[in-house]
């Protein structure tokens, strides 16, 4: 029978949410979802970040698509209807052709072949801008892919712990949730609960180390999940408000949050 050690410490909560488990599995986790309110808070935390990260992390299509689009669908009709027209002229030219000069046919042709040139240069140039912008984008989706791989590793590795920093008189409804793998060496936060600061201040995270604290980075603005550098044999976690850029010591004033880890 599954029991609440067991679940946690073989990430089963995790392959729960992500569908992984079998149903009678599913049932046993169901039920002690069910039983046990301490359990099913840190399943909801869970799930949120879960959702979270998919949200941060979804790719909008570069503007140019759409516009990409429009241009070939009305392409594709103008072609149709250069087909038609193309149908009448050459029943024109031949009829022509029985009175026309030579040098009035060739002048035609020459025109038609130079039009013909230009659209291929044309459509050549477009091929050409389309292919750096999927490269680009590519990139850019090679960066975002590694970075979101990272952040799934933390949550749902088993050897992962989390600690939630609660606020304090400062700032009591500050809320910040941290991964701490300490067999991997890694630190995740979700920030999605710190108060938004104005442009002239950062949050700045620290590790207690034997009373030293140490720079653990600052946390951006623009991001709710994000990896922060990982102290040895930290005591605690901290978070404090510098200047914006960040500071070489904490101010200590400024102290908003913290926890100490086991």
């Amino acid at each position: 029978m599954m029991d609440k050690k067991t679940l946690l410490e073989n990430g089963l909560l995790e392959q729960y949410l992500l569908g992984e488990l079998n149903a009678k599995e599913c049932e046993q986790v169901e039920q002690l979802l069910a039983s046990d309110t301490e359990l099913k808070a840190h399943f909801d935390q869970l799930e949120q970040d879960f959702e979270t990260l998919g949200l941060e992390n979804a790719i909008t299509p570069p503007p140019s698509v759409k516009s990409q689009l429009l241009e070939h669908i009305a392409s594709s009709s103008t072609k149709a209807t250069k087909v038609v027209e193309l149908n009448q002229n050459n029943n024109i030219k031949f009829y022509l052709g029985i009175a026309a000069s030579v040098a009035a046919l060739l002048m035609i042709g020459s025109f038609w072949m130079y039009s013909q040139l230009n659209t291929v240069k044309q459509q050549l140039e477009t091929v050409e801008t389309n292919n750096t912008e999927l490269n680009t984008t590519i990139e850019v989706l090679n960066k975002e892919l590694e970075q979101t791989n990272t952040f799934y590793t933390a949550i749902v590795n088993p050897d992962t712990e989390q600690y939630i920093l609660e606020g304090n008189d400062l700032l009591p409804e500050a809320k910040v949730v941290s991964y701490v793998n300490h067999k991997n060496k890694s630190v995740v936060i979700n920030t999605e609960r710190l108060p938004k600061l104005d442009d002239e201040h950062d949050y700045q995270m620290w590790a207690d180390v034997e009373g030293e604290m140490i720079n653990m980075g600052v946390i951006a603005k623009d991001k709710t999940l994000m990896t922060m550098a990982y102290i040895d044999h930290a005591e605690s976690l901290n978070i404090t408000i510098e200047p914006a850029g960040g500071n070489d010591h904490p101010t200590v004033e400024k102290l908003v949050t913290n926890v100490y880890l086991n």
